[in-house]
């Protein structure tokens, strides 16, 4: 079997359920040695048996928040002392925050939603920039929504985030335009996750595209050939 992701060290948040999940499963299948990040250590734990289980090798496994800065500047360096580099950074975690008129949402609530699904992914570029340019083909996979660009109401708070990210990711991506470093967003599109079911309660979840039919283009990201850069790159069930 080919093993695209061979010798590759990829470091995946919000690893512990959904896209993230199956997409530590495909990385791990395509060779890859993983750093699982998320907050639960149990689901961890229990991602990293089932990687074993089909003939993977066991993962390092890294329970944190990433509402933690410094717990982010410290992984930086946790990974600069074991490896001295990162291949492949998949910045996967991200909230849903509240459906609600902009009006209507709680500042505390507008500082958590915007702490995860922005700040974080600043701090994780700050503090693993120098390890992406240190692999000979860094990959950096930041995943988006639609919802950035649809200007849908109460929709506010989630579309302002994954548009602040779109921002700061292909500006990361011109800065690092003439590096080895490739550097994209992926916008998965609708799929059966736990996020999309808190959206969207009513819908029938049998009619979506599962995590694991999307992890292929996770792959497909991260290999050495590939040359994509500042992309918005959308999965799309053929």
């Amino acid at each position: 079997m080919e093993k695209p992701l061979a010798g590759r060290i990829a470091l995946i948040t919000g690893a512990s359920r959904g896209i993230g999940w199956a997409v530590a499963k495909a990385y791990a299948a395509a060779g890859a040695d993983l750093i699982l990040l998320s907050r639960t250590t149990g689901a961890l734990e229990e991602l990293d048996d089932a990687i074993q289980l089909a003939g993977g090798k066991p993962s390092t496994l890294v329970p944190l928040d990433l509402a933690d800065g410094p717990g982010i500047d410290r992984l930086g360096g946790a990974i600069a002392e074991r490896w001295g580099k990162l291949d492949i950074l998949v910045s996967n975690a991200g909230v849903l925050g509240m459906l609600a008129p902009l009006g209507h949402i709680k500042p505390k609530d507008w500082d958590a939603l915007m702490t995860i699904n922005v700040t974080a992914n600043w701090r994780l570029i700050r503090s693993l920039d120098v390890l992406l340019r240190a692999s000979d083909a860094g990959r950096a996979i930041f995943v988006t929504s639609g919802a950035a660009t649809k200007g849908e109401a109460y929709w506010g708070g989630y579309a302002t985030s994954k548009a602040a990210l779109n921002a700061m990711v292909t500006a990361y991506a011109a800065e690092t335009e003439t590096t080895n470093l490739r550097v994209n967003l992926l916008s998965p599109g609708p799929i059966d996750t736990g996020m999309r079911a808190k959206a969207f309660p009513g819908e029938d979840r049998a009619t979506l595209p599962k995590p694991a039919d999307v992890a292929p283009l996770f792959v497909e990201l991260a290999r050495k050939e590939e040359t994509r850069h500042g992309q918005i790159v959308r999965y799309s069930r053929a």
